[in-house]
């Protein structure tokens, strides 16, 4: 997800009808080819108050307009947009998925913090990386998985499925940070767990000093 910003923590301030007629225009040129970076560009810059439109863009025909309204949450996340947002984890258009599925991997929250709507994306999100015949949408659904891996034994070993047996390398990358041995699996650890490791190691080469003293 991408970083926060500063105006996505500012309550929206109230927006006149002729205004979220202009945004509610912005998120129908999202589907026009030649429209659609103007347009994201100028719901960017609405932040929280375009977002009543934004979350009526989710439900689009469109795939490419639900996709652009993905990418402004991804910056401006309305908890209130969850539901729509994990509605388009079923989406039939991969990037439309992808999108959703990044948009809900929230970068804000804390590691060791339940995410918004994390028990109903977290089932979601296991059976993607397991069964979706996307390849992107699997190697993100395994990223929206990892900081969660040390708290749901289940998202442990869904990624250890996926590290072993998925059908792509990239795929086994990913889940493979997040299982014990990866970079990441050891990053996200708890800090109460993390000092008790690294006492362990410490403790152990200590007494490995001492046998090479006493040897």
């Amino acid at each position: 997800m991408a970083e926060p910003d500063p105006r996505a923590e500012q309550p929206p301030a109230t927006v006149s009808e002729s205004t979220l007629a202009d945004y509610a225009r912005y998120v129908e040129y999202l589907g026009v080819e030649h429209r659609a970076a103007d347009a994201l560009r100028r719901l960017m810059a609405a932040g929280m108050q375009a977002t009543p439109v934004v979350r009526q863009g989710l439900q689009h025909p469109n795939p490419a307009v639900r996709v652009g309204c993905c990418k402004v949450l991804d910056h401006f996340l309305d908890e209130s947009a969850l539901p729509e947002l994990i509605e388009n984890l079923a989406h039939p258009n991969e990037e439309v998925r992808v999108w959703a599925l990044h948009t809900l991997a929230c970068d804000k929250c804390k590691e060791g913090v339940c995410r918004p709507g994390e028990e109903d994306v977290i089932p979601r999100a296991v059976q993607m990386l397991l069964n979706d015949e996307s390849r992107r949408v699997r190697q993100t659904a395994a990223g929206l998985l990892g900081p969660s891996v040390h708290r749901r034994p289940d998202v442990l070993a869904a990624l250890e499925q996926a590290r072993q047996h998925d059908p792509h390398p990239v795929v086994r990358k990913i889940a493979g940070w997040f299982t014990p041995g990866g970079s990441r699996y050891q990053r996200t650890l708890p800090k109460p767990a993390r000092r008790v490791r690294a006492q362990a190691i410490e403790t152990g080469q200590m007494w490995q000093g001492k046998e090479s003293e006493i040897d």
